[in-house]
């Protein structure tokens, strides 16, 4: 009989819920959305019950349109947005509404915190990781300090997905992916570091019982059933981190794949088979979906991001045009780009309209078009965009193959909107100098890893690499030798405009 797994992915946008079968091929998705509150500058928070209302209507509609009878579903697995604080009182409920992975109200805290621990030194040997602003431990001291009544009452922090999962079955319950993310884990040994949470004065209670992602934590209740249309007693998994686990529906296990996603942030990333040195915290280097492998991260801030901005801060001709004729105002930009020569005749774009993260750690970052001349046009301004945020992804790469020198990836499997055009696959291929395929299920997102690696911890595959089997190759692209030339030749050129610009940067901060 076909068994099925249910992959929940609780976004920042809307929670989306698949159903997959044995085979790999999604049976049903339904995504429902909800809103983002941004009460200051900077400040980003949600309602976690607006998540679990998310689920429980998705898993419905889910369930009612696929018709798969309860006894065919294997069980459940989660992958949810990563760092967000999720804190709940003696009872298990809310205690204010949830801080989100991109907000940036924690500098102070994480300074304190890595001051704390001697050092970025003293933070990397406890964690391997740098504490970021978007990380939930810098969360945590916020509250601790400016709000110190919810403070008092919290006696358990969990991520967002974590969160759901609580609902669902009523365990309280992190796993080693997410837990990576909170920057207070000992990634190494793959437990949370007690030296350092007694260090900063926290509760060690304050943080749950640790799985890996593809352990069993509970069953789904039957108050929750009745709200859901599971069976009770139906198994649920880990599940993972949502910038771990995605990569597995592109078959991120072991080293020799490298993936690409090209969404609104853009992500690098490679499976580890043992655990590296972090040289720097350049990286974000985290614990894998199974057990003795981790994964090294890499997260540029706006790379399709960058290609949405130009697209509606200087392309309102080609808006018009699409909204006219019914097509994809990209597919216009793509016409036009497509006629433009690699290198875009010396017209190099920087996309760090956000600040970065990596390859560079500098908030105060700007984006750049540099070599402007009157022989640029709109086309030459568009592909200029798609090759600069291409070159930070490199960037990102070459930071990933300094950690061990004998990583030899044999392609990249690209994903996000950026893998929908051939152009943009095409620019990958050639500067990264490696075929670009993409695969089937990728597309899904967070979900189809949860589903993935759900499987494998409810016995339908061994292991995650009989897992990844099922994805399918449905394009690739070679690079060409003579495009590969080119783009070494700029991207050592790009390479050299940051670091030009990186004072007049921080000193244009100052007029912000």
């Amino acid at each position: 009989m076909k068994k099925y797994i249910l992959g929940i992915d609780i976004g920042t946008s809307g929670t989306k819920t698949i159903l997959v079968d044995d085979e790999g091929r999604v049976a049903a998705a339904k995504t429902v959305e909800y809103p983002l509150e941004t009460p200051k500058p900077g400040w980003t928070q949600q309602n976690p019950a607006d998540w679990w209302q998310a689920a429980a209507e998705s898993i419905r509609a889910v369930l009612e349109k696929s018709k798969v009878p309860g006894d065919q579903i294997a069980g459940v697995g989660f992958s949810g947005q990563m760092h967000g604080m999720v804190a709940l009182d003696e009872v298990g409920e809310v205690v204010r509404p949830a801080i989100l992975w991109n907000d940036q109200r924690t500098e102070r805290q994480c300074e304190e915190i890595t001051e704390t621990a001697g050092g970025l030194s003293g933070l990397l040997s406890y964690t391997n990781n740098r504490m970021l602003t978007g990380f939930t431990g810098g969360k945590i001291l916020w509250m601790k300090e400016e709000e110190p009544e919810n403070f008092a009452r919290t006696k358990v922090i969990l991520n967002p997905k974590d969160y759901v999962r609580y609902k669902l079955t009523g365990v309280v319950a992190t796993e080693v992916s997410d837990a990576s993310g909170t920057g207070l884990f000992d990634v190494k040994n793959r437990c949370f570091s007690d030296e350092l949470i007694a260090k900063l004065g926290l509760a060690r209670s304050l943080f749950p019982k640790c799985y890996e992602s593809y352990e069993i934590v509970g069953q789904v209740t039957s108050e929750a059933a009745k709200l859901t249309g599971l069976p009770a007693g139906l198994p649920v998994t880990a599940g993972g981190g949502d910038a771990v686990i995605q990569t597995m529906g592109s078959g991120l296990v072991h080293q020799g794949v490298l993936g690409v996603v090209i969404g609104t942030s853009g992500v690098v990333a490679m499976g580890l088979d043992g655990y590296k040195e972090n040289a720097n915290g350049e990286l974000q280097l985290f614990c894998s979906n199974a057990k003795h492998l981790w994964h090294a991260i890499g997260v540029t801030l706006a790379a399709g991001g960058s290609y949405r901005w130009y697209r509606d801060a200087l392309c309102a001709a080609e808006k018009e045009e699409a909204a006219r004729t019914g097509r994809d105002v990209y597919d216009i930009l793509g016409e036009a780009a497509e006629k433009v020569a690699p290198g875009c005749g010396g017209l190099l774009f920087l996309p760090y309209l956000s600040g970065e993260r990596c390859p560079h750690f500098d908030s105060d970052a700007r984006g750049v078009f540099y070599g402007l001349g009157l022989e640029h046009g709109k086309g030459a301004m568009s592909r200029a965009v798609m090759e600069g945020v291409t070159f930070s992804l490199r960037d990102v790469w070459e930071k990933i193959r300094a950690m061990d020198e004998t990583i030899r990836p044999e392609k990249v499997v690209l994903s996000g909107g950026g893998a929908l055009s051939p152009l943009w696959r095409q620019i990958v291929a050639d500067v990264f100098h490696m075929p670009v395929v993409t695969v089937s299920g990728s597309g899904e997102g967070g979900a189809y890893g949860a589903a993935l690696v759900a499987g494998v911890g409810l016995g339908i595959w061994k292991d995650l690499i009989e897992a990844t089997s099922v994805l399918r190759e449905e394009t690739r692209t070679e690079p060409i030798p003579e495009n590969e030339e080119v783009y070494d030749r700029v991207y050592a050129l790009y390479d050299k405009i940051y670091l030009a610009l990186k004072d007049s940067f921080k000193d244009l901060s100052q007029l912000r």
